[in-house]
């Protein structure tokens, strides 16, 4: 069973996201990623950065898509089971967004990278093993800059 220790300030208490807060959410996300990811993908796969940067571009946008649905879900099952952000929580939020992902880039990335199954699966594991801190860490800061906008903005 998942941790649901209280912080002082919870999802519960903040204003729920709107679409152009998720929108930009998800732009600075896979942006932040792009600029992070694509020049060492292409330095380890030996391959252009031009190469590796449009498929970058390419799942960045599939990603952010992604990004607002999953989350736009993720949250209310947040609200309807009274779910803190704790650690754990957070943790089970990168794996099922960047799992979830995974399967929608497999398929691209074999092609596009001209990889067997098996080397588009190692690649996107190691996209995986990027951004899974990367989620966890960037929706943490996200969280955190929200929470004291709304602190200065709607005083309790």
């Amino acid at each position: 069973m998942l941790n649901t220790t209280h912080q002082s300030d919870t999802l519960l208490s903040l204003p729920e996201k709107t679409w152009l807060e998720r929108a930009a959410h998800a732009l600075l996300f896979e942006v932040g990623g792009v600029i992070l990811v694509t020049p060492l993908a292409a330095w380890l796969m030996g391959s252009s950065m031009a190469h590796v940067g449009v498929l970058a571009v390419i799942l960045a946008s599939i990603a952010m898509l992604w990004n607002a649905v999953f989350n736009f879900l993720f949250e209310k099952l947040e609200r309807l089971r009274g779910w803190q952000r704790t650690p754990p929580i957070r943790a089970l939020h990168a794996l099922l967004f960047e799992g979830g992902f995974i399967l929608m880039a497999l398929p691209l990335t074999m092609w596009w990278m001209d990889l067997s199954l098996w080397h588009a699966l190692a690649m996107d594991i190691g996209f995986f093993l990027f951004f899974l801190p990367y989620t966890y860490l960037f929706n943490w800061g996200y969280d955190t800059l929200r929470r004291m906008y709304f602190r200065r903005v709607c005083p309790a």
